[in-house]
């Protein structure tokens, strides 16, 4: 069900909202969260669907923010809150309202929001597009428990992790980061199988990959050892290859689908390992809300290194640029087109 309301107020959405969910029969509510869209008209339509997938596992209300510019120069100051509420099999599982404001009320996106959240229940506010510099002081932000950014999405996406480790707040996270879960579990599975000392490690992806700085910053991180960043053409990640005391490791995925994983000593082995669509990455985030300690951690210890200079790049054996590791104490990792925060700001 369907309901168009044009030049309205955050009450009568939520009047609309009540005469929905009468009118189909579920005047109970039963959704554990609020997640609130914030893109624009062109992404709107992709992130709503990826959303309507998520809330089957995470019933929610879903809030889309479009801001929009009026095309008419007699309307374009003018201040306006059109909304469309969906409910029932149109909403996905749970309700689903599209906000579009003109005019004055994009700078205060906040008042329309925060009638509309749902009593006693978390929020996590999600930037598909064009995230804020510092999404916890941003008017939706502090709003969320959970802020989700994509830095894939940005313009210079590597660049964006910079501002990432300078602005990150506990709740920040990122669907870049989100991408590389299943290869850390196949990464951390693989060494719990074996009894040897990391030495080094190759971390090889598409260059400009945030995901791919982002798993070599973790290993840096976690195994402290050097890491090398080096550029293949992709889809994604690659490969991963660590030498160890007890021979190499390599986990190589070169179709983006399957990928093999190789112990010295043990036969080769088939692994699914498919790049996974939005709404399985927006599924996941949904899954905790609570603080994401390990990406704090492997994002701030990569880009404080390498903005102490404590990195060196160098050709790989294509002559693309890749990254490697100091052999200070405390080894980071370099990424390979990562500027320094200076150059960021």
């Amino acid at each position: 069900m369907k309901i168009d309301l044009t030049d309205t107020t955050s009450s009568k959405i939520n009047k609309a909202l009540v005469q929905g969910r009468r009118a189909i029969g579920t005047p109970a509510v039963g959704m554990v969260l609020t997640l609130v869209l914030v893109t624009d008209e062109e992404n709107q339509y992709d992130a709503l669907k990826a959303a309507n997938e998520a809330s089957r596992e995470h019933p929610s209300r879903k809030l889309v923010v479009v801001k929009r510019v009026s095309r008419s120069p007699r309307d374009r100051a003018k201040p306006r809150l059109d909304a469309e509420v969906r409910v029932g099999t149109d909403a996905g599982t749970g309700e689903t309202v599209v906000l579009r404001l003109y005019g004055e009320v994009m700078d205060h996106a906040q008042s329309v929001v925060l009638p509309l959240l749902l009593p006693d229940a978390p929020v996590v506010v999600w930037w598909p597009v064009n995230a804020p510099v510092n999404p916890a002081k941003d008017a939706l932000g502090k709003l969320a428990q959970r802020r989700v950014t994509d830095t894939y999405a940005a313009e210079n996406p590597v660049a964006e992790l910079t501002a990432r480790a300078d602005a990150y707040t506990p709740g920040d996270t990122d669907l870049s980061w989100t991408r590389i879960t299943p290869w850390r579990s196949m990464v951390a599975a693989a060494l719990d199988q074996v009894a040897c000392d990391v030495t080094s490690v190759e971390v090889e992806g598409e260059e400009h990959n945030p995901s791919c700085e982002l798993l070599a910053m973790w290993l840096a991180d976690r195994l402290h050892v050097p890491v090398k960043r080096s550029v293949s053409k992709g889809p994604g990640l690659t490969a991963v290859r660590m030498e160890t005391s007890c021979g190499p490791i390599k986990l190589d995925r070169a179709d983006g689908s399957l990928a093999t994983l190789s112990i010295q000593g043990q036969p080769d082995r088939a692994v699914a390992l498919k790049r996974r669509e939005t709404s399985e990455l927006i599924a996941e985030e949904l899954r905790r809300l609570d603080p994401d300690d390990t990406y704090a951690s492997a994002l701030r210890f990569g880009v404080d290194r390498l903005s102490d200079g404590e990195g060196s790049s160098k050709a790989n054996g294509d002559g693309a640029a890749a990254g490697t590791a100091s052999a200070k104490p405390a080894p980071a990792v370099t990424p390979a087109a990562m500027p320094k925060r200076a150059e960021s700001k």
